[in-house]
Parts: structure tokens; C-alpha cells; sequence
């Protein structure tokens, strides 16, 4: 069994009603979480001394329209201590893009979830200072979402 699976393993045990889903692929791990349950999962990976994950090396948001739940926040783990990666997942529907930050865990993650926000539209709870970080402030809409006119917020598609 990978350090990933074991990972995910120790999640199922601890956390049984916050994962949602495990997948492997291509050697890769992922494990999907509830998103009320995130931050605890995170900090879980982070503190417990078999895990270690204490790098976020990603944070981003994925659009599944017409999917739903639409959005997914995706984030990639590395342990340095250990030298192996988790990929953790939460999904957020349509009408209530939101999530906990995990800047209190992973400093990395600000510019990261700021990114999500401006692009793709997520919020981010209690981030230290969640504002437009790519486009200008009046900027309207979230251009990485699959519904965002090809032409842009001002013109006919």
C-alpha cells in the first residue's frame, strides 16, 4: 500500500462521515472530503505526525457545469518530511460556492484562494484578505467559468 493510500486509510478512520469518495489514478490519490468538514480533515493531514502534509503546493477551483455539485476546490498536499503528495477534494454547488480558507493551515494557499475567488468565483471564508488578485477590481463576472461569455462580460457571445 502507497503512502497516499495510507493516508487516505487513516482519513477513513478518523474522519468516517467526512469522506465522501477515494480514487487512484495513475498512482495518484485522491480522497474527497465534505466541505464541512475541511479544515478539520487539513489540519489532521497537517498535525498528525505519521501525515506531515506540511506544504500546500496548490489550491484551485474546477467547473463541472452542468454538473452539480458544479465547482470542486482541489488541493494538493506534500509531506517533506515523509516525500509523498495527497490530492484532497471538496465539491460546492452553484448556489453556494463557498469554503472555509485554509490560510491558517497553509500560508500558501492566500494567493491560491484568491485566484479561485477572482477567476473562478468561489468564496472563501475567513481569508485574511480575499480581493481580486488577476483582473481589476470593476472587473464583472469570473472568467473561468465554463457559463462566461467567450467575448467577455460586455459583448454578445
Amino acid at each position: 500500500m502507497s503512502d497516499e493510500s495510507i493516508a487516505a486509510q487513516k482519513l477513513k478512520e478518523t474522519f468516517p462521515e467526512a469522506v465522501e469518495e477515494v480514487t487512484t489514478f495513475r498512482g495518484e490519490t485522491a480522497v474527497v472530503v465534505r466541505r464541512e468538514a475541511l479544515l478539520d480533515v487539513s489540519r489532521f493531514l497537517k498535525e498528525d505526525p505519521d501525515l506531515a502534509f506540511d506544504f500546500l503546493s496548490l489550491a484551485c477551483a474546477v467547473d463541472y457545469l452542468p454538473r452539480e455539485p458544479r465547482f470542486e476546490m482541489v488541493y494538493q498536499l506534500y509531506s517533506t518530511r515523509y516525500r509523498h503528495r495527497l490530492r484532497v477534494k471538496t465539491r460546492l454547488p452553484s448556489d453556494d460556492a463557498t469554503v472555509e480558507s485554509v490560510t491558517s493551515l497553509w500560508p500558501t494557499a492566500d494567493w491560491h484562494e484568491r485566484e479561485a475567488y477572482d477567476l473562478m468565483g468561489i468564496q472563501i471564508q475567513h481569508h485574511p484578505d480575499l480581493r481580486r488578485i488577476l483582473l481589476p477590481p470593476d472587473w464583472l463576472g469570473h472568467p473561468l467559468r465554463k457559463d462566461y461569455p467567450l467575448r467577455g462580460p460586455d459583448r454578445a457571445a
